[in-house]
Order: C-alpha cells, then sequence, then structure tokens
C-alpha cells in the first residue's frame, strides 16, 4: 500500500519497511542507532537545554539532587517504542518478552499501559456510547492520560540516569483508527494541535506493528485475555488496518505479520528492538524449558549464571 504524499510505503505482509535510513554513532557507546531516533533525541535536548538555560545556569542545576540534574541533562539515552496493532495481536505477551530482553542487557525498562483498558477496566461500559458525543469525550480523555503516563514514566527513567527503554501499549495515533476522519480533525482541533507528526514521530522512537490474529491465524483469535475488548474477527481485522494506517508516515514504523509462528513473530522483534537501541542482531537464539521433576536445590546454581525463581 503506497502513500506517495509522504514517500512512505507500509507493507501489508511481512515485517519490513522501504524507508532508508543511515546510522551514526552513538556518543554512549551503543554500536549503532538510527539517525532518526539521534535527530529526535537531539531537538529535545536542545530545546530541554535552551528552556534551562532561561532558567538557570549550570552552577545551579549542580546543586540539584542526582535525580533532577538527570532530567534536565540526561546522560544516557532513552528510547521510546510503541507498540500497537489490531486486537489480539501479541502486544502483551510481546511486552514482557521485550521487557525481560533489554533488563537482562542492562537496560532500565517501564511499560507504559494502555490508557482506553484503564478507563474501561475500571467501570466504563459500551453504555457510555449511548450519549450523543460520548466518542470524542472519550478519545479526548483517553489522550489526556495517555499522555501523562507517558510523559510521566519518561521522566522517571530520564531521572535514574541510565540507558532506558519505554515500551508503550498502544499509542497517540491509535485513537484515530476508532473514531470517524471528521472527529479526529475536530478533536486535534481542540487540542490545538497543528501537525499531526507531534503525536506521531515527534513522540516517538518506533512504532511496532503486530498484526492481529484475525488475520493469517484466525485459528489463534480470542479475547478471553482482555475483558475490555468485544471485536469479532472481521472488526479486529478493520481495525488493525486503520491502525496501521494511522502510523503511516513515522520513519521507523515495522509491521509484524503472522507469516511464521508466534514464537518467530516474538522473535522478528526482539530482532527489531535490538537494532533500534544498538545491541547486536541476527543472532542465533532459541529458549528451551524444561520441565523438573522436582524443586532444585539452588545452592548448587553455577555461580555467576543469573537465574529467576517464578511462583
Amino acid at each position: 500500500m503506497s502513500f506517495s504524499n509522504e514517500d512512505y510505503t507500509v507493507p501489508l505482509a511481512g515485517d519490513t519497511t522501504t524507508t532508508t535510513t543511515r546510522t551514526t554513532l552513538d556518543t554512549t557507546n551503543l554500536t549503532t542507532v538510527d539517525e532518526s531516533i539521534t535527530s529526535r533525541d537531539d531537538v529535545q535536548q536542545r530545546s530541554r537545554d535552551n528552556s534551562i538555560s532561561s532558567l538557570m545556569d549550570m552552577s545551579q542545576i549542580a546543586t540539584l539532587p542526582e535525580a533532577e540534574r538527570n532530567v534536565i541533562l540526561p546522560p544516557s539515552p532513552l528510547y521510546k517504542i510503541v507498540l500497537t496493532g489490531g486486537p489480539c495481536g501479541g502486544k502483551t505477551t510481546a511486552l514482557a518478552r521485550l521487557s525481560s530482553y533489554l533488563r537482562e542487557r542492562g537496560f532500565e525498562v517501564l511499560t507504559c499501559p494502555e490508557a482506553y483498558t484503564i478507563l474501561a477496566s475500571n467501570g466504563m461500559s459500551l453504555s457510555y456510547y449511548e450519549t450523543e458525543g460520548m466518542p470524542g469525550v472519550i478519545q479526548n480523555t483517553v489522550m489526556d492520560v495517555q499522555m501523562n503516563l507517558e510523559d510521566g514514566f519518561e521522566r522517571v527513567l530520564r531521572a535514574r540516569g541510565k540507558p532506558a527503554v519505554l515500551l508503550c501499549d498502544r499509542g497517540l495515533m491509535d485513537g484515530s483508527a476508532y473514531m470517524t476522519r471528521s472527529e479526529w480533525k475536530d478533536l486535534l482541533l481542540k487540542r490545538k494541535v497543528s501537525n499531526v507528526c507531534e503525536l506521531r514521530e515527534g513522540r516517538y522512537n518506533a512504532v511496532f506493528h503486530v498484526v492481529t490474529a484475525a488475520e493469517g491465524a484466525a485459528q489463534y483469535y480470542t479475547l478471553e485475555n482482555n475483558e475490555a475488548r468485544t471485536e469479532t474477527p472481521e472488526l479486529a481485522r478493520e481495525l488493525d488496518e486503520k491502525t496501521r494506517k494511522a502510523w503511516v508516515g513515522h520513519p521507523n514504523l515495522r509491521v509484524f505479520d503472522n507469516s511464521t509462528n508466534f514464537e518467530g513473530k516474538l522473535r522478528r522483534l526482539v530482532e527489531a528492538t535490538a537494532k533500534l537501541v544498538g545491541l547486536p542482531c541476527k543472532l542465533s537464539r532459541v529458549t528451551t524449558k524444561f520441565l523438573l521433576r522436582c524443586k532444585p536445590d539452588l545452592k548448587n546454581f553455577p555461580v555467576g549464571v543469573d537465574y529467576h525463581v517464578f511462583d
């Protein structure tokens, strides 16, 4: 599907895009990162520095606690990734996989929950939509909640002063998939958003679209793991397409379809994330699980090898 007005192409299958980027050396020695990421961080850093310089000089900043200094002048990079897609695409599992993968490699990681699910799981029912004008009010509220959650989580990660990744369960552009074109335009007008880029590439380093199981893996489509979702497979496919189109224009939009089994889908996500943050990728990695006959004696566990105990 080609969109010539913005010179981007979104693949309907596979997990690659046709956008071309260059790599530059990351000053934190995390090998290489996409130039669009570096540019975004540079713009944010310059904006932050300029606003701060008018309020205090470096000697004043030096007197602040470490966490506050880190927020003002981040010593390490932070990558903000959106996981989006239609219902039952595997976002929840992907968030868990990416979180553990990145933490094991020294990154601070936080996952930002989906704003709409927070509302729906705390009493907001479909009957609310019976009131005229409610879709606009709800999506406006969802955007408020999402922005505050993301900004707050990002502030906490920056305060740590270490390389970090913020994984977002959906992003600000997702709301457009659940509104008509005119409703979405009205919402942006009310919020005084002059350019949709502010909500898209202006906030996120990458967007990973995980295709709904209803598209290519219908036998696995289920809503049992999310009480806030009620979509039929047909509606799931429609929303998946609308969500994908909503993010067209972001230079790091990647689409992960169901051309492999689910484990293969997760591996592709991990590889894309590794490349984004500068970790080695395209490595042969197989996860093996064993069913133990009895509880092991952890005193005999090899020294120097990390392990986790799950209840």
